[in-house]
């Protein structure tokens, strides 16, 4: 496998690459209960992106995700105050079917927002294959919406075997595994393998060092996706990690945005 040494010495030379733009596919916003982040306004984000050369950064905001009295009201406030680089996944818990509901019903008022679905089933401690989440589910069939998932191996919520149910029900939604059904290598692998629809993200991913190889080798780079879990964690480590690893320049051009560019319609 050939390593990417031309696009990594005009990332390590310049800082970014202007024929070489960044989609990063997951991310946050907002300040988390628990823990300080140090990026966690809009206006901090927009900064941060236009500095590291990505040209879009797709989040779901912690409010949408952990604070239904706010809901995707952030992520509306904060996508059309930097519409330039930012849109955001209408986030669902299913603990709030009502409001579910009627996020799904309101979804194409903000066709200038959203891009698809956030579930982030090991937080709410629902199952994907809940019928909650139905409605969502649905719409992103019927119109091949990505529909990002928190995934981890063997977790009862978002682990590798319900993440197989849901694909064997949804053919056309666009499954993207955040974090790879992590540790759970070989079952993320057999599910690109045998769903068409099925994307690996690499958010946390590149902490082990040679998985992102082992993927490019067993199923090729058109379904693997870029993603940071901004700002959770940092875009030039993420960007050096995949620029590091032994994969080809072609291949970390289809990681960094062709492949975000097809998913999004770009």
């Amino acid at each position: 496998m050939k390593s990417s040494n031309h696009l990594k010495q005009a990332f390590f030379a310049h800082g970014r690459v202007s024929d070489c733009p960044i989609y990063d596919l997951h991310g946050h916003m907002g300040p988390c209960y628990g823990l300080h982040l140090n990026c966690v306004t809009a206006a901090q984000a927009d900064a941060v992106l236009k500095r590291v050369g990505v040209r879009l950064l797709v989040f779901c905001h912690h409010a949408a995700l952990m604070a239904p009295d706010i809901g995707n009201a952030a992520n509306i406030k904060a996508v059309r105050a930097f519409p330039e680089r930012l849109r955001a996944y209408c986030g669902i818990n299913p603990n709030y079917p009502d409001q579910v509901k009627k996020d799904v019903a309101t979804f194409d008022r903000y066709a200038d927002v959203y891009v698809g679905f956030k579930f982030l089933a090991d937080y709410h401690a629902i199952p994907i294959t809940d019928e909650r989440y139905q409605a969502a589910w649905q719409l992103a069939e019927s119109r091949a919406l990505p529909v990002l998932l928190h995934t981890w191996g063997n977790s009862v919520h978002d682990g590798q075997t319900v993440i197989r149910q849901i694909a064997e029900r949804y053919h056309q939604a666009k499954i993207l595994l955040g974090h790879c059904c992590h540790g759970a290598w070989d079952e993320a692998i057999q599910l690109v393998k045998d769903f068409p629809n099925v994307y690996l993200e690499l958010c946390a991913v590149m902490d082990e060092r040679g998985v992102l190889e082992r993927f490019v080798s067993e199923l090729g780079s058109e379904r693997i996706i870029f993603g940071t879990d901004f700002p959770w964690f940092n875009h030039h480590y993420y960007i050096g990690a995949v620029l590091g690893a032994g994969i080809s320049d072609d291949d970390c051009r289809n990681i960094f945005y062709r492949n975000a560019e097809k998913i999004l319609g770009a």
